[in-house]
C-alpha cells in the first residue's frame, strides 16, 4: 500500500488519528487496511500517536513511515493516557475532517467512510460516532461497557448508547474548541451537542484483537469516570448559548 496516494503537495482532506500504546504487531496490518478504505476516495494522512510504548511500536512504526509519506508517527516520551494521544494527533493534523479509531484492529477502518460521508453530507453535524452491533469481547468486558454507557446515558441524556466506541469523525476546529480534560474521549457526544452540533450515528462491527492486551479496564471505564461526569454534567449546565455574533 505505499502508493496509496500520490506524492504531491496536496493538503489532505482527511487525518485519520490512531493511538497507540504497545501495539506493534497490529500497525502493520492496520495501516493497510486504513489505506485500502480510503484510496481513491480521499486525500489523506494516517497519524499515528505513539503514548508511550515500550515494546517496538516506535520501529515498527518508522518502518511503515519509511514507505508511506502519508504516515507519520506522533510521539509521547511517557504514557499520557488515551483521551491526549487522540488531542495531540489532532492537534498534529492537517486536514479538516478527522477520523479516530482504536489501534489494537478491533475497529474494522472499511467503516470510516460511511462516517466521513455522513459528516460531510449532514446538516450541522459536527460528529458522527460508531456504535457497535455483534461485540466480540469477552462477556465481562462487554458488562463493563454496558454499566459505563448506562452510567453515563442517565447522568448526560447524550442520545447515545456506545461512548466507547473508538469509530469517530468529526470536524477538527469544533473538536480543538472543546474543553480539553483526561477521559474527554468518552464524552464526545454531549461536549459536541452541548456547542450546537447535530451527532450522527452509524453502526459498526466490532472484531476480536488481533495480537497484545488492552489497556483499558473497569476502572477507566467508569470508577475513574464519576468525577468527569459530574465536570461535563456541570459544563452543559454552563453553556451560555451566545445569539448569532455580527459586525456593524
Amino acid at each position: 500500500m505505499a502508493d496509496a496516494q500520490p506524492l504531491t503537495g496536496t493538503p489532505p482532506a482527511v487525518s485519520v488519528v490512531v493511538p497507540v500504546r504497545n501495539e506493534a504487531e497490529n500497525v502493520g496490518p492496520l495501516t493497510d487496511e486504513i489505506a485500502a478504505a480510503l484510496s481513491g476516495r480521499w486525500i489523506f494522512e494516517l497519524v499515528f500517536v505513539n503514548d508511550g510504548s515500550t515494546d517496538g511500536s516506535e520501529a515498527a512504526l518508522a518502518a511503515l513511515k519509511a514507505e508511506r509519506p502519508w504516515l507519520r508517527q506522533v510521539k509521547h516520551d511517557s504514557s499520557c493516557g488515551q483521551s491526549a494521544a487522540v488531542r495531540s494527533g489532532v492537534a498534529a493534523a492537517r486536514a479538516p475532517l478527522v477520523a479516530t479509531l482504536d489501534g489494537d484492529g478491533q475497529n474494522d477502518p472499511s467503516f470510516i467512510p460511511a462516517l466521513l460521508t455522513a459528516l460531510e453530507h449532514g446538516a450541522n453535524i459536527g460528529l458522527v460516532a460508531g456504535q457497535r452491533v455483534g461485540r466480540r469481547s469477552g462477556g465481562f468486558k462487554k458488562l463493563q461497557s454496558r454499566i459505563a454507557n448506562g452510567v453515563r446515558a442517565a447522568i448526560l441524556r447524550d442520545g447515545t448508547r456506545d461512548t466507547g466506541c473508538g469509530l469517530k469523525a468529526f470536524r477538527r476546529d469544533a473538536f480543538l474548541a472543546l474543553p480539553y480534560f483526561d477521559g474527554l474521549h468518552r464524552f464526545l457526544p454531549a461536549l459536541f451537542r452541548r456547542d450546537g452540533y447535530a451527532i450522527a450515528y452509524v453502526d459498526v462491527i466490532d472484531r476480536p484483537r488481533r495480537h497484545g492486551v488492552s489497556n483499558y479496564g473497569l476502572w477507566d471505564r467508569l470508577w475513574v469516570g464519576i468525577l468527569d461526569l459530574a465536570g461535563v454534567r456541570w459544563l452543559i449546565r454552563r453553556r451560555k448559548h451566545v445569539p448569532k455574533v455580527s459586525e456593524v
